[in-house]
């Protein structure tokens, strides 16, 4: 299945599916509108999936790719989705506390937590 994916890594654990993001920086208008297609292709109108996102290979990211996490997070919604983060690097992570994001999306220490928390 990862093979239809340049920018995720994507495989299921149990019932979840579980993108890992691929590149280290996503910094890219490029970058971020082939994550865009792929993670909306791996979503594609599917009511009811729980979709896990990794971002333990993400050292850097632009505030553009908050934006479409949450276009990913109302998407995941309308479908009665859930979605969860794991692995976020200490200075990512202080970005979507200063944007209080950290409040809107279930993020979790490690793949093994996050998975648990389904």
């Amino acid at each position: 299945m990862s093979d239809a994916y340049r920018r995720l890594d994507v495989s299921k654990q149990g019932t979840t599916e579980v993108a890992k993001f691929k590149d280290k920086k996503i910094l890219d208008e490029t970058a971020l509108d082939e994550l865009r297609v792929e993670l909306l292709r791996l979503i594609n109108d599917r009511q009811g999936l729980d979709l896990l996102l990794n971002f333990q290979n993400v050292e850097f990211m632009s505030s553009a790719v908050l934006g479409l996490l949450g276009q990913i997070h109302r998407k995941m919604g309308t479908l009665k989705g859930k979605l969860k983060m794991c692995s976020i690097h200490p200075q990512i992570y202080e970005v979507f506390k200063l944007t209080n994001l950290n409040k809107l999306f279930s993020i979790h220490k490690d793949e093994a937590e996050a998975l648990a928390k389904f």
